[in-house]
């Protein structure tokens, strides 16, 4: 039995739904994890979605920002969401599919200036990380459950995960500390870094690249931004990880592109 997951920051599903359904006709995963839905549940476009053979759909959405949701063409079970820092954000939503808990997250940016003393967003982002932490440390059945984290994270850890690892040491989503507590919540849980099994860390992998770009593909200034990670149980089940650029050049594109991931359960 397989498991193929696809996570995409949409940056406003309504808006880019035909690309979501061009995305689900191409790849066809079994699941699909959304970040920056931007939208209120009841104007989520199901119907586009359920037109394409993806009957299962769980969403936390709120009007103009953030949402977060799953959807799929097996059953989705024990659907629950998660609040962090003591927000209404809709950041999490958590779903099992194929017996495997697929957990989808949207961490906060965090701003412009890398310094929680004079940036609300970016301690929001260094708490919000904190919390991750701890709840992943203290889940239940650590050792012998079947997880996958998937969403925009916010913070490319590694040297080749950012176009210029010394210019960026200072831009939030790749600071020293962003990556400290990045690998913090990696350990928590003692999760995989599932793309990473296939692109060796010396080589560069990006997920997003800006808007600020005309021609993001020559300058390829990019970032990894969005993740997959699987639980210990799930080692040596991923079997191929595509981070599918193409989707970057279509008409109305999100900033990032989907990263889609295949288990061997």
């Amino acid at each position: 039995m397989s498991l193929k997951i696809a996570t995409w920051n949409i940056n406003s599903v309504r808006l880019r739904i035909e690309s979501v359904v061009r995305l689900l006709d191409h790849h066809k995963p079994d699941v699909l994890c959304l970040q920056e839905t931007k939208c209120p549940d009841d104007l989520f476009p199901e119907k586009a979605i359920k037109a394409a053979g993806y009957e299962y759909i769980e969403k936390s959405g709120q009007k103009g920002y953030h949402g977060v949701a799953i959807v799929a063409r097996v059953p989705l079970e024990k659907a629950s969401i998660k609040r962090f820092c003591g927000k209404e954000d809709c950041r999490h939503i958590q779903a099992t599919a194929k017996g495997v808990e697929i957990h989808n997250f949207y961490v906060p940016a965090g701003g412009d200036e890398p310094d929680p003393e004079i940036n609300e967003k970016f301690a929001h982002k260094i708490q919000f990380l904190e919390e991750m932490a701890s709840w992943f440390k203290n889940a239940k059945q650590k050792t012998t459950a079947k997880r996958v984290v998937v969403g925009d994270l916010n913070v490319a850890p590694l040297e080749h995960d950012v176009w210029s690892h010394k210019q960026l040491l200072k831009v939030v989503s790749h600071t020293p500390q962003e990556v400290e507590l990045f690998d913090k919540v990696l350990a928590s849980h003692k999760w995989i870094d599932v793309p990473r099994l296939f692109t060796p860390e010396e080589e560069k992998l990006f997920s997003w690249w800006s808007y600020r770009s005309k021609d993001w593909q020559a300058s390829n200034r990019g970032r990894r931004l969005d993740h997959i990670w699987a639980s210990p149980a799930m080692d040596g089940m991923a079997k191929s990880v595509t981070t599918f650029t193409d989707a970057r050049s279509w008409e109305k594109p999100s900033d990032h592109a989907p990263v889609i991931a295949e288990f061997k359960l």
